[in-house]
């Protein structure tokens, strides 16, 4: 059974889903912001529009942006705040049951395989890169690292001690492996749309 003590409460996790939770939150404001001046002016030009390959203008006017019939960014707007509250909630000396980080975990998987879609989807078939986006992506992977390694090495997601040893061990390498999915993603990019020169291009004209 998991240790419920105060001693063993995920404070670090905690700090993380705070701030992990706040910049997905401003990501998913910035492009509903975005969508809604788009919707009240067709005219309107996103802010986030750097250049031919940085913008988020493609991605919201795409069908691949409001894929349930709603922008994508609206869920964000409901799902990052519930993470930020998770944090707070453990901070302020919460405790939750199995069933709720069994519940929070399946939540970060999805939002994961929804981020892998989108990922594939900009880099696919939109050819372009959305900042904002790239701001969701780079939260939501480690986020699902976090949560499962830390339901695995504590038991809250059934798995044999061998299982529960490795996710212990892993747990202190996330950041490493965050940087390798990141690294990951780059390759992808770079390999179908020669991602890296051109962002440097965009980058140079935004600053003449």
């Amino acid at each position: 059974m998991p240790d419920s003590s105060p001693r063993s409460r995920p404070v670090a996790i905690a700090v993380f889903l705070v701030v992990a939770g706040a910049l997905g939150l401003l990501a998913a404001w910035e492009l509903s912001v975005e969508k809604v001046l788009v919707l009240a002016d067709p005219e309107h030009v996103p802010a986030c529009n750097v250049g031919v390959l940085v913008g988020c203008g493609v991605n919201l006017e795409s069908w691949q942006g409001s894929v349930f019939g709603f922008p994508n960014p609206f869920i964000g707007l409901m799902a990052w705040p519930v993470v930020i509250t998770i944090g707070v909630a453990i901070l302020a000396g919460a405790e939750f049951s199995r069933w709720f980080w069994i519940g929070l975990n399946v939540g970060v998987a999805g939002a994961l395989v929804f981020v892998g879609w989108l990922i594939a989807q900009s880099i696919y078939v939109l050819d372009v890169l959305c900042p904002w986006c790239m701001l969701t992506w780079a939260v939501t992977i480690p986020t699902f690292w976090v949560v499962t390694l830390h339901n695995l090495r504590t038991g809250h997601i059934p798995a044999s001690a061998r299982v529960r040893r490795l996710a212990a061990a892993w747990f202190s390498w996330i950041p490493l492996i965050t940087v390798v999915c990141y690294a990951i993603v780059i390759l992808l990019a770079q390999a179908q749309i020669d991602a890296i020169p051109r962002v440097m291009i965009d980058l140079q004209n935004l600053f003449r």
